[in-house]
């Protein structure tokens, strides 16, 4: 069976009539009042919640800065250990490097008695090469006046003997 046009129309306008009805009827059979209620009640139960939400999220930063607060506490702390650790370190170096000045002052003056008694030694080995060369002197001038007075011998050995021939 086909439906003709004026029954179309027909039907049209009672959608039309009576549309506003259904609509409040299928929203859960209540009213619009005790609906915009429920709605209100929701909305305020969910602005409590973001502010509850807001109130932890406030908790949780503060426990966060309370962390970083001690952490940074326990940092100092270690970099003061760490400067204590340093500055012990830097004073037992001092002490090792008086130390070896210490060492090293010996060790000059060591050094400075070895080298006055090297110098002492060579001054003696000088005197003696000396000596030694005096003595040296005093045989080679002994041998030339023998060889002169040789010579001279022998030159007047030579005259006599020519004039006795």
């Amino acid at each position: 069976m086909a439906l003709a046009q004026e029954d179309l129309q027909q039907i049209g306008d009672y959608v039309k009539d009576h549309i506003s009805d259904w609509i409040a009827e299928q929203s859960l059979g209540k009213p619009t009042v005790v609906y915009e209620i429920e709605l209100r009640e929701r909305m305020v139960r969910v602005e409590e919640e973001l502010k509850h939400q807001r109130e932890l999220m406030r908790e949780g930063f503060e426990q966060v800065d309370k962390r970083l607060d001690l952490m940074k506490a326990d940092m100092d702390n270690r970099f003061e250990q760490v400067d204590k650790r340093l500055d012990l370190m830097k004073a037992d170096m001092d002490k090792r490097f008086e130390q070896v000045d210490k060492r090293l002052d010996l060790m000059k003056a060591d050094m400075e008695k070895r080298f006055e008694q090297v110098d002492k030694r060579f001054e003696l080995m000088k005197t003696d090469m000396d000596k030694r060369f005096d003595e040296m002197l005093k045989r080679h001038d002994t041998h030339f006046l023998w060889l002169i007075a040789f010579i001279a011998t022998m030159a007047g050995l030579s005259i006599t003997a020519i004039r006795f021939l």
